[in-house]
């Protein structure tokens, strides 16, 4: 490259940069286009076009950037302010800028396309810390401002849970495209299409996550609770239970849930000699794909419920974010909030029940048809501002008192 040419591209470069809030300004005016399991995979094995693929992805990538963009904008100045979140909102930025760059390219260029793929897979590998560094930056914010009110917590959680579905999305997408078309498939998985298997074989998943929960739980407890696995087809209780779905996305989900039980029925049966199994349930019917677990863990007690699922009252040790030898997003608590996450993004849903002194069962929804499962993606509009500038009103039920009334002094004072 000569260096006219090196100069003109930093000078096109720095006029992106400078007019990145332009575009989106520009881009988070559109809506984020949703796909369902089945246009993934009718995409990847019959109307395989790189073309095509490249076309809809520099305009659907920056909508969903610009869209998330847009939020971060909006959050409190003092978690905006936080090194962590200016460091992500960098990253963003630079990405952004990196497909921007391909808007004008001919998909008919051939390297172009593999300098798209190849831009996507730097965009994938500078996002990969994204959830820890956020994770820190709500560790900032809650350090420097200990004195913190419930509308900004509930203004965070609403955000944290849109800003991590957006990444699950985005990285689906670079995920699908860069798997697709970089030519390599898996020996071991042929009825894989990039990153979705067409026929995952929810049992063996389940025995997967289960092993690698065993493994880390037996370096930590040295012993781990036994598996009983049992599923029921009510399509043909003869076959195998098989779904369309995204392999690694339901091994996070439930290798989160087997350290969570294997831990509770640990520490809750330190005086046994035996430890109660954990029991999976994978049930097939003509709508859902369930999966229950169950453990003796004790449970805990029902306002505790929810707020397993919150980003902000996590009292799991903290780690630090540059230790490779941590497990997945352990110390910060978002394993179960993002795990349901997973299973909210094409349409499930993760619930618990816990029977306090007794155990938890925790169940995994999902479609078992694949044109059901359709992304559920945020999107930025006037319904999303006005969520964040709302403000909590006095409930319209009575709020018990911590301390017993006196009915004797209040029949005097009226």
């Amino acid at each position: 490259m000569t260096g006219t040419m090196r100069l003109v591209r930093s000078l096109v470069k720095t006029a992106v940069r400078v007019n990145v809030p332009k575009h989106v300004d520009h881009f988070s005016k559109f809506s984020p286009s949703p796909l369902s399991m089945k246009q993934f995979l009718d995409f990847g094995s019959t109307n395989a076009c790189e073309r095509t693929s490249f076309v809809f992805l520099r305009q659907e990538l920056p909508v969903r950037l610009s869209n998330i963009m847009k939020e971060i904008e909006v959050l409190p100045d003092r978690l905006l302010a936080t090194p962590s979140v200016q460091m992500l909102h960098s990253w963003y930025t630079q990405s952004l800028m990196e497909i921007l760059e391909f808007l004008d390219k001919s998909p008919d260029d051939h390297r172009v396309l593999e300098m798209f793929v190849e831009v996507l897979e730097s965009i994938r590998n500078r996002h990969n810390e994204v959830v820890p560094t956020m994770a820190q930056g709500i560790i900032e914010y809650k350090d420097a401002f200990s004195r913190r009110d419930a509308v900004t917590d509930h203004n965070i959680q609403y955000f944290l849970d849109r800003f991590y579905t957006s990444r699950i999305s985005i990285r689906m997408l670079i995920n699908q495209h860069t798997l697709v078309f970089n030519g390599n498939t898996n020996p071991a998985h042929p009825n894989t299409i990039g990153c979705i298997d067409s026929i995952c074989d929810v049992s063996e998943v389940v025995r997967d996550a289960y092993e690698s929960a065993k493994l880390l739980c037996e370096q930590y407890y040295l012993g781990a609770p036994e598996l009983e696995l049992r599923q029921m087809n009510a399509n043909n209780n003869r076959e195998p239970i098989h779904i369309s779905y995204v392999p690694s996305h339901l091994y996070h989900m439930l290798f989160e849930l087997f350290k969570n039980a294997m831990r509770a029925t640990i520490e809750n049966q330190e005086t046994s000699t035996t430890l109660p199994p954990i029991k999976v349930m994978v049930a097939l019917g003509g709508e859902d794909l369930s999966i229950q677990m169950s453990d003796r863990g004790g449970g805990v007690p029902f306002r505790k419920t929810e707020r397993l699922f919150s980003y902000m009252y996590s009292t799991a040790p903290r780690p630090s974010i540059g230790d490779k030898h941590r497990a997945p997003l352990a110390g910060f608590g978002y394993g179960l909030p993002i795990s349901r996450l997973y299973t909210r993004y094409f349409q499930g849903d993760l619930q618990l029940y816990s029977m306090e002194g007794h155990g938890t069962d925790a169940v995994i929804y999902l479609k078992a048809l694949s044109k059901d499962s359709v992304e559920r993606l945020p999107v930025f509009n006037k319904t999303t501002l006005r969520h964040y500038k709302l403000s909590l009103e006095a409930d319209d039920w009575c709020v018990p008192s911590k301390e017993p009334l006196d009915l004797a002094v209040y029949r005097t004072s009226k």
